[in-house]
Parts: structure tokens; C-alpha cells; sequence
């Protein structure tokens, strides 16, 4: 048995395992062993712990459950805090004993690093681990309601104010999602805003120094505009228990501000455990240098995933940025190159990551990117900017969690989003009660129920019915059509013969059609190439009608409709599924599957029949009562959480994330 260790359950850990095991699946390779080992027993989405910290989200959305991740895979999870690893002997030992490796992957990230300040490490607040987002979170409610209750105005102020040390990614967002909490905090709080103090400073001279300058610039304009100090040139001497010390002279002078709030994210460096590993090959700020393999340069069978890699690619002059980007290419190189060890066939490929951008949030309003391909970026800003942050963590949770994980995010992001905290506002947030959508869809479900009834009191089960329905309609949209045509050739003296000719067509549609539908206007009628759209308009709401004509569709229809007997399997399965989504609606039974078929069946119509407007409601209502109404007053309010809880527990589901909580 071939034993593969990944040490860490970041971005470059989790996907590694993840690939790894599919091509050990694809392969049917039983004699291959996979186990990934971290201090939690979840993987932390580093990226957004400034939103929890900042009480935007909620701190469920940023763990995965790696037994979740891995349900299903043959990948075993770990929980333990590695100590000591051997390298000759091929094993890494934790409280829970020795784990034996033939291949080891070193995927450990990284951690703050202080640059020797005075207290900083023992007094400032860091944003590296989901340990940190909570505690951050709960200090800075602690502050406020402090200074709710304090009466001395210049303690008030001390406990209102905020500094950020550094500029970089983590610290813009961080000090956006604060800068955006705190007028609401004020406001619960009783707190008069003009006493909050917040700051971030930086020993460079811009903001976001990856990013070209003019986005640099946005990102300082943002902040001031939201009340933030930006401090370029200064350096922190010292940070205290109450106070913070920096020089923004040139080093003329010390000053000192009172604040019991310092959040440090001046810089990373390699994790403990990168760090107690200069044995593989140790290089700038506790990494460790690989080869183009990503192969430690003193053990070939130990691989380095994500922060850990110290790595110049070729035609590069520095090594590889510690970025998620970077940690997700690291993930294919290395399980690519694991399968040709491990199988003994194939060539390895070298690391050559490609770079496509970064993106940074102020806020949950605003953000900044410069993304696009290797050679060719476009700088975005605001809206779009924001939607290509939230499109990319969508894309890698599908690679993660998939289904589960996507609705997880999109819940915490934009429908439960409070106080308007995101790039579409409260939009899509779930305000209103949802039993308010009881009574529609309840009406909704009788609807279908009466139109199920008159169908079957037409005779469409015991007879063919539905050809003489879709061509009665069809004659209806062909009249108004001929005589909105005839009616401008008759305007035009230069094709009076043509007119004529159009008269007389229109006088035979209209003798097989009822006559009548020549007079309606047509408001739309667009022949496109893939969908036909007619809209005809009347006095009466049986000529307000509208038709999306299909080809592919047309086509089915003349090939099916001729057989009495395939009208008859049409006809009763329409009138089975109207009363089956009629019950479903009104007794709130699978609600939202009854809401997707009533929206089905009005596209079918609209595509064969027309929809007239008495009926268009029923389009509308459809889509309301998708989700929240089937939750209150219904039979899903007992029978959902039941099958959510057994569905969830089955193999399809958890290997296929098919599921959410």
C-alpha cells in the first residue's frame, strides 16, 4: 500500500486531495492510500474572514466540514496538530500518534509575520485563521458597547478607535468591512459617529502595491470617502496593551495614539511547520524552495502546495506570490506529478502557474480588480468589479463543496445580507415574512385544480382535443398577423394588387380561423431566427395575447400531433400534471418543485397555445411562491426537514454534494 500525506487543509491541500483521489478512482487503483491531516476539522475560506470579523456574514459561511468535502472519496481526514516530522524516516507524528508516508505533500499555509515590533504579536489583533475572524469579531462588539455605556468622552474615544497596520489586500478589506460596520454599530449603540477613529497606515507609499497605481488610488479614495485615515510612510514602532506607537516623521519623532484595537496584516511569513522544516530546503521568510516540480530540493518524495512554495518560474525574476491563484495551480502540478510517481508512467509537468488578476473589497459595496488573461487585464471597478469576486468564489466552491457550498454562499451573500451590505444592495434579501405568499399560493394550486376540470369537462380524456386547441390558436395569431399586413398594404397605393391578394388570403384564414382575430392589432411580432415573438392587443383581455413560436418545437409538434394516440398520452399527462401541482400547491407539499412545473407548463403553452392575459398571473405567481411559501402553513413545514435529513445521508448526495442544510 502507497501512503499519500497531505499535511494542511487549505486551498493547495483541499484540492490536491481532491484530484488526486479522482484520477486514484478513474485509474482503479486500490493500493493507494490518501489522508489529509489539519488542526480543524473544517477548511477555512481565508479570503472572507474580514466579512465575519466584520458581522457582514455569518461564521458558518466561511468553514467547510472536510468530512463533508471528502463523503464519499476515499480520502482519509485527519484531526491533529503535527510536532515533528522525519524525513528520513518517512513519517510526521501529532498527538494522535505516527502517520507513516511513502509521499508527502506539504501544504501547511502561512501565518502573520511581525518584523520583531514590540508588541505587536502579543497585543495586536491578526486576520489569518477562522480562530481570529471570531475573536475580532466579538472585540470589536466588545468596544462599542463599551463605549455605549462610558461617560468620560475622551475614554469613549479611545475605545472608538481602530487602527489597521498595512495597505495590502487583508488590511483594505478588513478596514472596508469596518468602516461599513460602524455607522450601524453606532446607531445601535447609541453612539454619536464623529467619535469613531479609524486608521490604516503603511510604510509604502500606495495601496495594494500588486495593482496598478490608478486602482491603488481608487481603493485610498473609497476608504477616505467612508471616514477611514489612510497613513502612507509610517512605520509602527510599537503597539501596547492601550496605545500604539508609530514614526511618520522620517525619524524625527515617536507619537502615540491611545486604542485598544491594532489588526495587524502588515505580512505573512511560512507556517510553523514550513518553518521546522529547513531540512527540505529553506528559503526567504520560512518557505521552502522546490524545484519546477514542486519537489522539495533536498526529498523528491516530499511535494510543497500553496504559501509554503518558494519557487522562481521560468522568466520570472521573483517567486511565485503566496495567492490563492497560485495555491489552486500548485494543486494540478502536484497531483499530476503524484500520479506519475506513484504509477511509474507518464511525464511529469512543471509549475508554471498563470496569473489572471486579483480583486479587492472595500466593503461589501465596492471593490477593485485588474483580472483578465496572462497578457491582456482590464481594470474594473464597483459593480462589475464585485461581480467577478463573487462569480470566482462560486467557481472554486463548485470545485470544493458544489452544490451545497454554492447555495451556502449565495444564502450568506445576497439573501440574508442585512442593512443593505452588499454590491445589489438588499435587493435579494428575504425581508418580508413568507407566510404572506400562503394565500397566492394557495389560489395558485385552485387555478390549476379548476383548469384541470374544465379539460377534463372538454373531453381531453376520453378524446383527441389538443391538435384542434394548439392549431385554434395558431389561427388566431396567423389572422391578427395577415390582417395587421393587409391593413398596411391597403395604405400603400404603389401594391394595390398586392394588397388585394393579402385581403384575399386574410378573408380565407379568417373564414378557418372564426373571423375575428383579423381585427386584433399585433403590438410585436419579430421574426427572429431561433424564436418567433407575437404580441397581439385588443378591447378585451382574450385578445391580449402573446406567442414565443419555437422551430424545434413546431417541428415536434407536426410530427407528434397527427396521431390521435400521442395527443391522447399529451393530453392526459397535462391534465395529470395540472392537478398533481394543483394538490401540491394547496396542501404546500414539495412546494418548490410544484412551483417549477406550474412555471413549466405556462412555457410550454406560451410556446404552443399563447398565453392571453387572464391567465398571465399565473407566470408570476409561479415564480413567488418558489421558495418561503411552501415553509409555513404546509405539509413541506414537516415533510422537508425529514427527507433533507435521510437525503443528505445518502451516498449519491454526499459524493455529489446534491444537498444543502
Amino acid at each position: 500500500m502507497k501512503k499519500v500525506v497531505i499535511l494542511g487543509a487549505g486551498y493547495a491541500g483541499v484540492l490536491t486531495a481532491k484530484k488526486l483521489a479522482k484520477q486514484v478512482k478513474k485509474r482503479k487503483l486500490e493500493d493507494i492510500e490518501i489522508t489529509i491531516v489539519d488542526r480543524n476539522p473544517f477548511h477555512t475560506m481565508l479570503t472572507e474572514l474580514h466579512e465575519v470579523a466584520a458581522q457582514r456574514v455569518e461564521e458558518d459561511s466561511i468553514r467547510i466540514s472536510l468530512q463533508r468535502v471528502f463523503a464519499g472519496r476515499k480520502v482519509n481526514v485527519v484531526q491533529d496538530t503535527i510536532t515533528e516530522m522525519d524525513f528520513e524516516r518517512q513519517t510526521i507524528t501529532g498527538a494522535s500518534g505516527a502517520l507513516p508516508y511513502d509521499y508527502l505533500v506539504l501544504s501547511s499555509g502561512s501565518k502573520p509575520t511581525f518584523y520583531g515590533t514590540p508588541g505587536a504579536e502579543e497585543f495586536s489583533f491578526t486576520l489569518w485563521s477562522y480562530d481570529d475572524a471570531i475573536r475580532l469579531r466579538e472585540h470589536v462588539m466588545d468596544m462599542f458597547r463599551a463605549a455605549g455605556a462610558e461617560t468620560d468622552p475622551e475614554k469613549k474615544r479611545e475605545l472608538l478607535t481602530f487602527y489597521v497596520v498595512g495597505l495590502g489586500f487583508t488590511g483594505v478589506e478588513m478596514m472596508g468591512e469596518l468602516a461599513e460596520l460602524a455607522p450601524f454599530l453606532c446607531d445601535r449603540f447609541e453612539i454619536d459617529p464623529a467619535l469613531v477613529t479609524m486608521v490604516d497606515v503603511d510604510m509604502l507609499e500606495k495601496a495594494c502595491t500588486v495593482m496598478p497605481d490608478r486602482l491603488g488610488a481608487k481603493v485610498v479614495r473609497r476608504l477616505e470617502k467612508m471616514g477611514v485615515q489612510v497613513r502612507f510612510k509610517t512605520n509602527i514602532k510599537g503597539v501596547g496593551a492601550d496605545y500604539i506607537e508609530f514614526d511618520r516623521n522620517q525619524g524625527k519623532g515617536l507619537e502615540r495614539e491611545k486604542t485598544h484595537t491594532v489588526i495587524w496584516t502588515a505580512g505573512v511569513e511560512g507556517s510553523s511547520a514550513a518553518q521546522a522544516s529547513k531540512d527540505l530546503g529553506a528559503a526567504g521568510r520560512g518557505r521552502i524552495q522546490t524545484d519546477e516540480f514542486l519537489r522539495a530540493q533536498n526529498y523528491k518524495n516530499v511535494y510543497v502546495g500553496g504559501d509554503n512554495i518558494y519557487f522562481v518560474p521560468e522568466g520570472e525574476k521573483a517567486p511565485v506570490a503566496q495567492m490563492v491563484e497560485v495555491a489552486e495551480a500548485s494543486a494540478d502540478t502536484i497531483a499530476h506529478n503524484l500520479m506519475t510517481d506513484l504509477t511509474k508512467t507518464g511525464e511529469k509537468e512543471k509549475f508554471a502557474p498563470k496569473f489572471h488578476g486579483v480583486m479587492v473589497c472595500v466593503g461589501g459595496r465596492y471593490g477593485v480588480a485588474y483580472v483578465g488573461t496572462v497578457n491582456h487585464k482590464l481594470a474594473l471597478a464597483s459593480f462589475f468589479a464585485m461581480f467577478t469576486k463573487h462569480f470566482m468564489n462560486v467557481i472554486y466552491f463548485v470545485k470544493v463543496l458544489g452544490w451545497h457550498k454554492v447555495y451556502s454562499y449565495l444564502r450568506h451573500e445576497f439573501f440574508t445580507v442585512r442593512n443593505k451590505r452588499s454590491f445589489v444592495g438588499g435587493h435579494f434579501s428575504n425581508r418580508g415574512p413568507s407566510f404572506f405568499g400562503v394565500p397566492l399560493r394557495m389560489f395558485l394550486g385552485a387555478f390549476w385544480l379548476y383548469e384541470a376540470i374544465k379539460k377534463m369537462t372538454e373531453g381531453w380524456m376520453i378524446g383527441p382535443r389538443l391538435a384542434d386547441s394548439i392549431n385554434g390558436a395558431s389561427a388566431f395569431f396567423h389572422n391578427a398577423i395577415a390582417g395587421a399586413q393587409g391593413a398596411a398594404a391597403a395604405a400603400a397605393p404603389a401594391v394595390t394588387a398586392a394588397a388585394d391578394a393579402t385581403a384575399s388570403a386574410t378573408s380565407g384564414a379568417a373564414a378557418g380561423g372564426g373571423g375575428a382575430a383579423a381585427a386584433v392589432p399585433v403590438l410585436l411580432n419579430w421574426n427572429l431566427w431561433l424564436v418567433h415573438p407575437i404580441l397581439t392587443g385588443g378591447g378585451s383581455a382574450s385578445e391580449v395575447a402573446f406567442q414565443l413560436k419555437v422551430p424545434v418545437i413546431n417541428w415536434f409538434l407536426n410530427l407528434f400531433l397527427p396521431s390521435n394516440t400521442m395527443q391522447m398520452i399529451m393530453q392526459i399527462t397535462i391534465v395529470l400534471l395540472e392537478v398533481l401541482i394543483g394538490a401540491a400547491l394547496i396542501g404546500g407539499l414539495f412546494t418548490t418543485p410544484a412551483g417549477i412545473g406550474s412555471f413549466a407548463l405556462q412555457m410550454m403553452f406560451v410556446t404552443t397555445t399563447g398565453l392571453y392575459m387572464d391567465t398571465w398571473w399565473m407566470v408570476f405567481a409561479s415564480i413567488a411562491v418558489l421558495c418561503g411559501a411552501g415553509r409555513v402553513f404546509s405539509l413541506d413545514y414537516y415533510v422537508q426537514p425529514w427527507l433533507k435529513k435521510h437525503w443528505s445521508r445518502t451516498k449519491l448526495a454526499r459524493k455529489s454534494y446534491l444537498y444543502h442544510d
